[in-house]
């Protein structure tokens, strides 16, 4: 039996907290300890300067701040709110868990005290296409919807305000779910593929980080994976609860799937049409997966009408394959959320003609083996810049079937001269892609910041 925000907060009175990290997902936490009178010691390694205000505004309200590269020395409280960048390894969170601190997350007590159904996602790809689909469709549906996690604000806060028919939606990353020892009543993971393995100790252990999202359900729930999926695939062997598993080269038994160019379910009451493709705006078989795998989250709470009239009108998820605009015959299109090689060769195969790609960036340590290939046959000019714009021009290199000039490599040190470079080779009926295969953190604060630059650049031209 889940326990109510105040219970919780009861239950910390007379003990002292810190929170670790002042950011976007914490910073509604610290003022709501704050608020409840309790004890709280708000760290972060920035200083004071880079918070615009927000340190005067916490202190305040009683709350103790630690700022500057010191700022995790001594841990000894009663209870540590851990940010979810921060291993939970960590030297100093081990240290200070021998000396009997609890160390929780703002994620692992909202599963506590949430009073209705969580719907999460995870995936290494399309996460937050599937997460926005799957809440939209329960807004058009009737449903009091609130989306959380990685996407939307942080809803522990928020808890006092949601009733039992209400619905969660959240957006977990394997940061969030390493830790975890709840799960929701319908889990869903997209795919698995190498990633944030420069955070991760080992594949393994990203793997394991997944399966936190099912492994704690009741026989009573449900979990959605993809069978196309090796990884995922084997978790349907592992799910506690009840599985139902999508797949676009498959017909299946039970599950959503794909025939005469439209998406099926199969469920207790037998086999039907669901989603004709050519209702979806959004281009690519990836898109269709993520629809798949919505469809089977929401099985029996949205009906296929309301589906298929969502899917006529949603064009997407900002950063995510974004048109940004169509320049002297030319299409631009914001793919900055491509962080991984396996996201950024779905983008590529979205298109039917051959791409000018725009790729590179921070080094997550994640082999770009696969994505020699799928440029060679995909990319008629590339464009490399970044940390990692080497490993990648190596990577097509030895790739099968590379001549030297399949495709034309060139390399810029700037990022803006690599999209300016793009625009001026592209010719009329082109397409020109950002889609990096890369973190953002050599150059940029997140792929937001990066994709908004793309923008910017483009509207420009």
């Amino acid at each position: 039996m889940n326990s109510t925000i105040q219970e919780y907060l009861d239950s910390l009175r007379g003990k002292r907290i810190a929170v670790i990290g002042i950011g976007v997902s914490n910073t509604p936490l610290i003022k709501m300890l704050l608020r409840a009178g309790l004890s709280v010691t708000a760290c972060d390694k920035k200083e004071r300067k880079d918070f615009d205000g927000l340190i005067e505004e916490l202190e305040s309200l009683g709350a103790e701040v630690r700022l500057g590269p010191d700022y995790m020395d001594g841990l000894d409280q009663d209870i540590i709110f851990r940010t979810p960048g921060l291993r939970p390894d960590a030297t100093p969170l081990l240290a200070a868990r021998e000396r009997g601190s609890i160390i929780t997350s703002e994620m692992e007590v909202f599963f506590q005290v949430c009073p209705c159904e969580i719907i999460a996602v995870t995936g290494s790809d399309g996460k937050t296409t599937t997460t926005t689909i799957i809440s939209e469709l329960l807004k058009k549906a009737g449903y009091n919807v609130y989306v959380g996690g990685n996407i939307g604000k942080p809803l522990l806060a928020e808890t006092p305000n949601m009733e039992p028919d209400d619905m969660v939606v959240l957006e977990l990353s394997s940061f969030q779910l390493m830790t975890m020892d709840m799960s929701p009543e319908i889990a869903v993971v997209t795919n698995v593929a190498p990633n944030h393995l420069d955070v991760h100790k080992s594949m393994e252990e990203y793997v394991a980080a997944k399966e936190n999202i099912f492994s704690h359900q009741s026989t009573d729930d449900l979990a959605v994976f993809n069978w196309d999926n090796e990884i995922t695939r084997g978790f349907a062997e592992k799910a506690p609860g009840n599985v139902m598993c999508f797949s676009r080269r498959e017909i299946l038994e039970r599950g959503v799937y794909v025939k005469d160019e439209a998406i099926w379910c199969a469920d207790r009451d037998g086999h039907r049409k669901v989603l004709p493709l050519s209702d979806i705006l959004l281009p690519g078989n990836h898109n269709v997966e993520n629809y798949m795998a919505a469809i089977a989250a929401v099985n029996g709470l949205v009906s296929d009408e309301t589906i298929r009239l969502f899917a006529r009108s949603f064009g997407g998820v900002e950063h995510r394959i974004e048109l940004v605009r169509a320049v002297d015959g030319v299409r631009y299109y914001n793919d900055s959320i491509a962080s991984s090689p396996t996201r950024t060769i779905a983008g590529l195969r979205s298109f039917e003609e051959k791409v000018i790609l725009i790729a590179g960036g921070y080094d997550k340590h994640i082999p770009f083996d696969v994505l020699g290939p799928e440029i060679i046959e995909h990319v008629k000019e590339l464009i490399l810049t970044g940390d990692t714009a080497e490993k990648i021009r190596a990577a097509v290199e030895n790739a099968p079937g590379y001549n030297g000039s399949n495709p034309p490599i060139r390399m810029y040190q700037d990022f803006e001269q690599a999209v300016l470079a793009a625009h001026s080779m592209a010719q009329p009926g082109d397409v020109v892609i950002l889609s990096p295969a890369c973190a953002s953190f050599d150059r940029f604060k997140n792929f937001m910041e990066r994709g908004n630059t793309f923008k910017r650049i483009v509207r420009e031209l």
